[in-house]
């Protein structure tokens, strides 16, 4: 079919979509993301002519280069509808260049969202490709490979082959390294709570309170003793009085809509998501999903952003949305605008979805069970930030006995408002409804629960809580974080445990060895001046060379002493205390790429390894001769099996336990439950208390 106008974009998913839209004299086609880029096998940025980058087409991407220009020379005209971001400015500049298309025509189409009017429209105003959105991300990408093509061959001299340094990955291993130093050093303390179970007259739920002043003074009760002579001041027989009492209506304001971060980090908390799924599933959903007769339809707004802003557009339809669906009283007092927070790039919206009148249950059926999921997190978050706050009663009273004073705080929810969509609305225990009561009323005391503590080390970061952090100090940007995530664990600088980071003992010696020898590197002040800067090209307020230079010429000198004071680092092979049984000679633990393994010492004569196995201390229940031991699926994920494989057979997800079940004599397992392990028959419903 006879085409006028060619139209490029980076997905075919996202073609099929946009050439339905445009109708027939348009041809849609994809790039499938870059085309060309700086070489692998070496540096490629002239660093004595103005750090010059040289391009080259990516090994494999002929075929496509050929059918584009194939495409481009049928065409009236040429547009360029690459992602609405620095990424896509990029591509799109590298696809006008191997075209032979003039940058300074109107070729360049962005769109936020992939529906039929935001096409459209976008299709009326084409403009130039911008120098400075490129110029930002090519600053950022020969930054990257100097850092990286600097540092790692000098890890690979010192250290180990296979090795790589960056500007965010190595902040962010600094980060989980010194968080695990935190954790070695801290030392906990005992403390002591006291909390009272109290009864008013002629009600027969009891509520709580909790200790707060002895003789009129807040005190820190820090031992048994302490506890004690608290516990002798108070008489169980004699009435609390209620000494004040304060009746506040308190508010709870809805979220702002997601950026790339917040989605990331809350998709963790409570899809379980890592953050390279929740993109992948994120751009999915973007991109297109059939939708029966509606046919391919983009169903959220781009998904790399720092913004919370939303069009007037999509707050008008929200707004609909929710008065026809849950009432007048349900719409937000205020439809303020939120402010951008600094260094944010707000060049689109946040995260929404393209319609609010879309439904998560309205199209479940045409979904995945992962797009389902995020969406309806999307979606959910997206209609409740524009809905009225949910609104609590709550209660404050003193309750005092001669020299000691309990305080009971209670709420009720009364109007749920955005809870309604996002978030719970539920009463639980923390609520402690509280009776009517007065100044002056007297309550029972019906227990006292005194309980020792101790102060806890602060925890290993979890993938949502290290971007967290690495937003809050304005290191990399949210399009970084799943890939510089996914970096880490690749070069087995950490690992997960209990899906929280740990570092690795090779973690451990590169950070050292570059806090020492490139301290601005992991320096975050540093790094997020830097990205700052980065930002001011985008902006126009600092040419890209210039910004280069200026990080480049103390890093060169840096790079220099480091390849003359570092001594090779050898990381010395642990005896594993077995023979090798192929040759007789010793078997040793080594470090390789994806973690330690035996290996026999007389390699490379004898080439026999081994896996390291955990072993759980059950024999198998199935064949009575093997051990279970931890075995990780290709995605990870731990489960348990028999040492014997394939002779046994023997799986279970759930950890098989050395006792067997009283009821029925099968094993038990331990299970994971909402608030913490279970311990369970394999076999029939006998179950034991669970444990926090």
């Amino acid at each position: 079919m006879a085409y006028k106008y060619l139209v490029i974009v980076e997905s075919p998913t996202k073609s099929k979509t946009i050439e339905r839209y445009l109708g027939k004299n348009y041809k849609v086609v994809a790039s499938k993301g870059h085309l060309r880029d700086l070489p692998k096998s070496k540096m490629g940025v002239d660093i004595e002519n103005d750090y010059e980058p040289q391009y080259i087409s990516i090994r494999g991407k002929g075929p496509i280069i050929k059918e584009l220009k194939r495409y481009a020379k049928k065409a009236e005209k040429v547009y360029l509808a690459s992602d609405p971001d620095r990424e896509g400015e990029a591509i799109a500049w590298h696809l006008a260049h191997l075209l032979d298309l003039d940058v300074n025509a109107p070729i360049r189409v962005v769109f936020n969202e992939i529906t039929k009017d935001a096409v459209k429209e976008a299709f009326k105003h084409p403009r130039q490709i911008e120098p400075d959105l490129v110029d930002a991300q090519q600053a950022r990408r020969v930054l990257d490979r100097l850092v990286g093509y600097t540092l790692s061959p000098i890890l690979w001299k010192k250290v180990k082959k296979g090795l790589s340094a960056g500007r965010v990955q190595s902040v962010a291993l600094k980060l989980i390294i010194d968080r695990e130093e935190e954790i070695k050093a801290f030392k906990p303390e005992e403390y002591w709570s006291l909390e009272g179970s109290f009864q008013a007259p002629k009600e027969k739920k009891t509520f709580t309170g909790q200790l707060s002043e002895v003789k009129k003074k807040k005190q820190k009760i820090e031992s048994k003793e302490a506890m004690d002579e608290v516990l002798a001041l108070i008489d169980e027989n004699k009435p609390f009085i209620v000494d004040t009492l304060t009746k506040k209506k308190r508010q709870r304001h809805p979220q702002l809509p997601f950026t790339t971060s917040s989605l990331q980090q809350d998709a963790a908390n409570k899809l379980n998501f890592r953050s390279r799924k929740t993109m992948m599933v994120a751009q999915q959903l973007y991109e297109g999903v059939a939708l029966g007769r509606s046919g391919q339809t983009g169903l959220i707004t781009y998904m790399r952003t720092d913004s919370t802003r939303v069009s007037a557009t999509a707050i008008n339809e929200a707004t609909q949305f929710i008065e026809d669906s849950y009432g007048k009283e349900y719409l937000s007092a205020s439809k303020k605008i939120a402010k951008q927070k600094e260094g944010a790039q707000d060049a689109h919206e946040a995260i929404r979805p393209s319609s609010a009148l879309r439904t998560p249950e309205s199209i479940k059926s045409y979904l995945t069970k992962d797009q389902y999921r995020l969406y309806n997190l999307i979606w959910s978050r997206f209609v409740a930030s524009q809905m009225a706050s949910a609104t609590f009663d709550t209660v404050a009273m003193d309750l005092v006995q001669d020299d000691v004073t309990f305080r009971a705080n209670g709420s009720i929810l009364i109007f749920d408002g955005f809870l309604k969509v996002y978030g719970s609305n539920k009463n639980d225990k923390k609520a402690n409804p509280l009776p009517e009561l007065e100044e002056g009323s007297q309550v029972d005391l019906v227990e006292l629960l005194p309980e020792q503590h101790f102060t806890q080390p602060p925890a290993r970061y979890t993938e949502a809580t290290l971007i967290k952090t690495l937003e809050e100090i304005g290191v990399g940007r949210p399009s970084t974080y799943s890939p510089t995530i996914d970096t880490l664990q690749r070069r087995y600088y950490v690992k997960l445990a209990a899906k929280r980071f740990e570092p690795t003992e090779l973690g451990e010696i590169v950070n050292q060895l570059i806090n020492s020898y490139f301290s601005n590197i992991v320096d975050t002040n540093f790094t997020a001046e830097m990205e700052k800067e980065l930002d001011g090209i985008e902006a126009g307020r600092f040419e890209w060379i210039d910004v280069v230079d200026r990080f480049f010429q103390p890093f060169s000198k840096e790079v220099d002493r480091a390849s003359d004071e570092i001594e090779k680092i050898e990381i010395k092979d642990e005896k594993a205390g077995f023979s090798c049984p192929e040759c007789g000679n010793d078997m040793v633990i080594k470090l390789g790429r994806y973690g330690k393994f035996y290996a026999c010492s007389n390699f490379p004569d004898c080439r026999h390894t081994e896996a390291i196995v955990k072993k759980v201390g059950v024999t198998c229940p199935t064949c009575q001769k093997g051990d279970v031991i931890e075995r990780k699926t290709k995605k990870n994920r731990l489960f348990y099996g028999c040492s014997r494989y394939p002779e046994c057979e023997f799986v279970s997800w759930d950890k098989p336990l050395p006792r067997n079940c009283p009821k029925c004599d099968h094993f038990l397992i331990e299970k994971k439950v909402r608030g913490g392990m279970q311990v369970q028959c394999s076999n029939c419903d006998y179950k034991e208390e669970k444990q926090g």
